[in-house]
């Protein structure tokens, strides 16, 4: 096939299609070398930078792997997966319900070949696969990679793919916290099947014991567990507390700074070297310190503190809404009969701010390796529709991230409109693109401020600069506070037990 200058269609796309059914052709075999840039230069007279976008775009594709030094080669994982088979490969989580979905989304006319690999290693599992030019079609992955995924071109913008149903469907009936967090540059790169808020559980009858509400703030929250130590109940709160507890603990740490009205990335810089930070860690050292909670939470695994919870070895335990099933597991009681038992509340507010919660998700993306990405697209559209979204909701306890899915399973799951309430007011997780980093500094700080290896205010300003290392973002001054702001800190220090 000649390229044709003379021709509206642009030359890079014409080779790219010359090239691509030259390989489908078995020309160059399995996984044989194609011509440098300099020999399709100059096989087909045009200048470089048509072959170099062609070339690049066969490569994000999966269809060729290019070595640095050795040359540009047919994939063999790729050609084995050639377009016109119906097959998908899709990779999830082992843990949670994201098998079940897929399986249960597939009609008898798609073929799905599905991956299971376990939720620490599944960043590095895509990350990996895209590098090696195996992709998956579709994958599960965390909202807060959507944007590094995104940027480095590994996912299908969806508006390329379907864009009605982006339009009529996901920006209208989905969440709009969880449209706002599956979008990068102002397009959709992933689409959310369920959120999740940070919070608490607490234990009904042992609050009722004390005659005491679920707290809304430090405060009270010091008075409860005061009160329940006196009972009889040692170390009442539980939480994970280090790098162990991975991304619970970044979603524990995140609402406390959140109630107190700090935040990790604002106005374009790095803003977690402040008071209001310093105070937060100050509190939760002050947890330990007083006897409330157990110095070994920086050594929990993130389920450690509700299993703690339903052992009745704790009364109070911070994670998040996801943790519903495993809680009512550990109980032995039905999903439906959980609310009886335990409640669910958002972080407690500190002397600056109010109760606070961080939404986050999981998202369904398709990749730009991907061999069938109209399929997947198809597949995607069945998985998130509402009846699925509720039925899957009804056993997992999940907030669906569709409104028409949340009236579907709100009869059947009585904290289920209540969970999805504080989607209202949730904030989320830093977005940036380095997010998985950025995390791994948070976890680290929380840690070493309970541990009392760094005092809170230290540990804040360390971090605060490896994030801006990190992300290439300033680490911001914290204005000087007003009068007013300087009183409520000395109220609230004195609440939470101050030294530094």
């Amino acid at each position: 096939m000649a390229i044709d200058p003379n021709q509206p269609i642009p030359l890079y796309f014409q080779l790219k299609t010359v090239l691509l059914e030259e390989i489908l052709g078995g020309i160059y075999g399995r996984d044989g070398q194609l011509p440098t840039e300099h020999e399709l230069c100059d096989r087909y007279a045009i200048s470089r930078t048509p072959v170099s976008r062609a070339l690049s775009e066969l490569a994000e594709e999966g269809v060729i792997l290019r070595h640095r030094r050795r040359g540009t080669f047919v994939n063999p994982h790729w050609l084995r997966r050639r377009p016109d088979q119906p097959e998908l490969r899709v990779v999830v989580p082992e843990e949670g319900p994201w098998a079940r979905m897929i399986r249960d989304g597939a009609d008898g006319t798609v073929e799905v070949d599905l991956v299971t690999v376990s939720r620490p290693t599944l960043h590095q599992a895509l990350t990996h696969a895209v590098a090696e030019g195996q992709a998956p079609d579709l994958a599960v992955l965390d909202s807060v990679w959507a944007a590094e995924f995104a940027a480095a071109g590994f996912l299908y913008a969806l508006e390329d793919l379907n864009e009605d149903w982006v339009r009529n469907e996901h920006e209208v009936d989905f969440l709009d916290a969880l449209v706002a967090a599956n979008r990068y540059g102002g397009r959709t790169f992933g689409v959310s099947a369920f959120a999740d808020v940070a919070g608490f559980w607490y234990r009904r009858r042992e609050l009722e014991a004390v005659g005491l509400e679920p707290p809304a703030t430090w405060i009270e929250l010091r008075a409860v567990a005061r009160a329940l130590v006196q009972k009889g109940l040692p170390h009442p709160i539980v939480m994970p507390g280090g790098s162990r507890g991975g991304e619970t603990t970044a979603y524990c740490l995140i609402s406390f700074l959140a109630s107190n009205a700090a935040e990790v990335l604002a106005r374009g810089g790095v803003t977690l070297d402040s008071r209001k930070t310093a105070q937060a860690l100050r509190f939760l050292r002050s947890l330990i310190d007083d006897g409330l909670m157990s110095s070994d939470v920086v050594a929990y695994e993130w389920d450690r503190p509700i299993r703690l919870l339903a052992e009745g070895e704790a009364a109070i335990s911070f994670g998040g809404s996801y943790e519903a099933a495993t809680l009512a597991r550990a109980l032995g009681v039905p999903l439906g009969e959980l609310w009886d038992h335990v409640g669910f509340a958002p972080v407690p507010g500190g002397p600056r701010g109010a109760p606070a919660s961080v939404a986050g998700t999981m998202v369904y993306g398709i990749f730009r390796q991907a061999a069938q990405p109209a399929l997947a697209m198809r597949l995607l559209e069945g998985i998130v529709a509402p009846e699925a979204l509720a039925r899957i909701a009804r056993a997992t306890a999940r907030i669906p991230s569709r409104r028409s899915a949340v009236a579907l399973a709100a009869p059947d799951l009585a904290f289920l409109s209540q969970t999805a309430d504080l989607l209202d007011h949730a904030v989320t997780r830093p977005s940036t693109p380095l997010y998985p980093r950025v995390s791994a500094q948070l976890q680290a700080m929380l840690e070493a401020v309970l541990t009392g290896r760094l005092g809170p205010a230290a540990a804040a300003q360390h971090a605060a600069q490896l994030i801006g290392a990190i992300t290439g973002l300033p680490v911001l001054d914290e204005a000087r506070t007003t009068g007013t702001e300087a009183a409520a800190e000395v109220l609230g220090v004195g609440a939470v037990a101050a030294p530094s």
